[in-house]
């Protein structure tokens, strides 16, 4: 069984999701208050929120600070989990398209395809948390529920809100890591102090952590920018209905579908309110995905040492049984 695992994938995986949960905790606050920024539509100018800070501030005049983490476990869960499944699809499809072609290095193209399908098996796995996380985030603050409660409020199906734009999104992704993998490569080829042995095998080649923060900020910003319409869409379907007992028109409840965004989008702020708070998503995905990355190269070495221990021992106890 140890010799069928897939263990430089799960390599990756482990990495992957460990730089999740250290990313996603330092960067929660931020995350909060960007997802209730976004989820807000500004009828003809007029909104609760004028700009990032205000969120904030409302957070803090209501002495409100420790709701700037609801809904972090669930954003943990929802993060290690999406990483775990994103990093070893994507490992695990990457060598297995090499295997099948016989090619020595993955294209830009199969590159975009391999990322899309990994996106794809994330999203299927990990909606449910996506959304809980999401309507946590955009409750009032103090008044955030528990996981359960929160997917149990509707029908089952409304767990999957948004499904539909994660999937469109999964070119986010598949854009960033393939952008980050070229670059990457690149370094590697200019790094005159790598030179390749029968040994390289035991370690794999990882980026300073200088260079894997850049490359990570640079792939995301890229990713970020050209998907960011269908990011805010997502964040109005997922987002928690407003509870204001003055509003009972349509602006008080969330739109259903990525058409009733856009038009909701359209109709109260213009062309510009597909881009509202961009600045803010660059900030945080930048920060978050540059901090995964840097925390993933600089613990691959030692989590693939871990998994080497791991099926030693996992063998030792398959022989031992074998020889009972």
């Amino acid at each position: 069984m140890a010799e069928e695992l897939d263990w430089e994938s799960l390599t990756e995986a482990t990495s992957g999701a460990v730089g999740a949960l250290v990313s996603t905790t330092a960067l929660y606050p931020l995350d909060t208050c960007k997802t209730k920024f976004q989820a807000e539509v500004r009828s003809h100018g007029q909104g609760k929120y004028r700009n990032l800070s205000d969120v904030l501030w409302e957070a803090i005049s209501k002495r409100q600070y420790k709701s700037l983490y609801q809904g972090l476990g669930t954003k943990n869960l929802q993060s290690f989990i999406s990483q775990f499944v994103y990093f070893y699809s994507y490992s695990y499809l990457k060598r297995f398209h090499l295997k099948k072609s016989g090619a020595k290095s993955v294209g830009t193209t199969a590159n975009l395809v391999v990322a899309a399908a990994a996106g794809v098996c994330t999203v299927l796995v990990t909606q449910p948390l996506d959304t809980a996380s999401s309507r946590m985030q955009t409750s009032a603050f103090g008044k955030s529920k528990g996981l359960w409660e929160t997917l149990s409020e509707g029908h089952w199906i409304e767990a999957y809100d948004g499904l539909g734009i994660s999937l469109l999104l999964t070119a986010n992704p598949a854009i960033q890591y393939t952008v980050f993998d070229q670059l990457k490569q690149r370094v590697l080829r200019r790094q005159s102090n790598t030179v390749a042995t029968e040994n390289t095998k035991s370690s794999p080649a990882s980026l300073s952590a200088f260079s894997a923060f850049l490359l990570g900020a640079i792939s995301k910003s890229v990713a970020t920018v050209l998907t960011y319409p269908a990011i805010r869409c997502k964040v109005m379907i997922q987002s928690a209905d407003i509870e204001d007992g003055s509003k009972k028109d349509s602006q008080s409840k969330r739109p259903k579908t990525m058409l009733g965004a856009l038009s909701s989008i359209w109709k109260n702020e213009g062309l510009p309110g597909f881009f509202k708070g961009l600045n803010a998503q660059i900030i945080k995905t930048v920060l978050s995905s540059a901090l995964l990355l840097m925390i993933k190269e600089k613990i691959s070495t030692l989590t693939w040492i871990s998994m080497l221990a791991l099926k030693r021992f996992l063998l030792a106890s398959e022989r031992r049984v074998k020889s009972h």
